[in-house]
Order: C-alpha cells, then structure tokens, then sequence
C-alpha cells in the first residue's frame, strides 16, 4: 500500500529522518511524506510517530498502485 500524508508547516531535516521509509518535498505551508507502508501495524506506527513529534496531519490518503 502506498500513502501520502501533508503536514501542517515546513518539517526540518532532522524530522524527516524520523521517517527513513517515506520521501518528502515541501510545498506553501506545508511537507508532504509519502510512500510504501507494509501492513496495518506500520501504518499505526506511523500515526503514533507524527502524534509523538507534535505534527498535525492535514490530509492522509492511500495512494493508487502503479500498474
């Protein structure tokens, strides 16, 4: 399953190497991480590590698979 998940403002550096298996890029007032997540555990992981950093998450959603 790949997802995409934009974060409210302009994470740093350091807070994208908290998510080593999502890219990133950076767009007005907002970061957007995205990529492959393995099952539903990863995915709860995930949720509990942006809530831990403080990042508000304005748009989560599964992103269609490539053909």
């Amino acid at each position: 399953m790949r997802y995409e998940i934009r974060v409210d403002g302009q994470m740093s550096d350091e807070l994208t190497t908290a998510f080593p298996e999502l890219d990133s890029f950076v767009v007005p007032r907002q970061t957007v991480l995205y990529g492959q997540v393995k099952d539903d555990s990863h995915l709860y992981g995930l949720l509990v590590r942006f809530q831990s950093l403080g990042l508000r998450i304005l748009e989560f959603r599964r992103l269609p698979e490539p053909e």
